[in-house]
């Protein structure tokens, strides 16, 4: 990890000059550029001092910034079998983040689960056949084009009651599956 150059862009981000963050940390605007050019080395004390300067901590700075990977093929889809449905993860580890998108297989005469009231939000899109949306006592037919968009509140599911399988993209707001 480059330390200096680290520095200096966090340094740039606040909008300060060497000057002004030398004052805020109490060192000299000379040492603060030897530290950004890596010609010397702060202590763990006077590292501390700069970034508690610049607003982060010593555990954020040091924090791995990874790439996350933002394009993703069926090598990484991963596939769950279930009792009359197929679940595809096509966002590898998407439990981690806010939302989940997965593509759901629903064979003939089956639904997926149920899903219990929660302050989320799905969306749904049909890419083959024709499912019944069940949210709470009411039940919506959504055919192949078609979308849904839904909040938590109510029981609800998808049942196939076709005799063809049916797929769709399903996207919710926290994860669901």
């Amino acid at each position: 990890m480059d330390i200096g150059y680290k520095i200096k862009q966090l340094r740039l981000k606040k909008c300060l000059t060497l000057e002004e963050l030398a004052s805020r940390c109490e060192l000299t605007k000379g040492f603060l550029s030897q530290v950004e050019r890596n010609l010397t080395s702060p202590s763990i004390a006077t590292l501390y001092d700069i970034l508690e300067a610049l607003g982060t901590t010593l555990g954020e700075f040091f924090k791995e910034d990874r790439d996350e990977k933002a394009v993703f093929s069926t090598d990484d889809f991963f596939v769950d079998e279930r009792e009359g449905y197929t679940v595809n993860w096509i966002v590898p580890n998407s439990q981690k983040n806010e939302m989940e998108p997965v593509m759901i297989e629903i064979e003939p005469g089956m639904k997926t689960f149920e899903v219990q009231p929660n302050d989320g939000e799905e969306f749904g899109y049909v890419l083959e056949g024709r499912v019944t949306l069940v949210n709470g006592d009411k039940e919506y037919t959504v055919k192949k084009g078609e979308t849904f968009y839904l909040n938590g509140k109510n029981f609800h599911y998808i049942r196939n009651d076709r005799k063809t399988a049916a797929k769709l993209i399903w996207v919710s707001t926290p994860p669901l599956f």
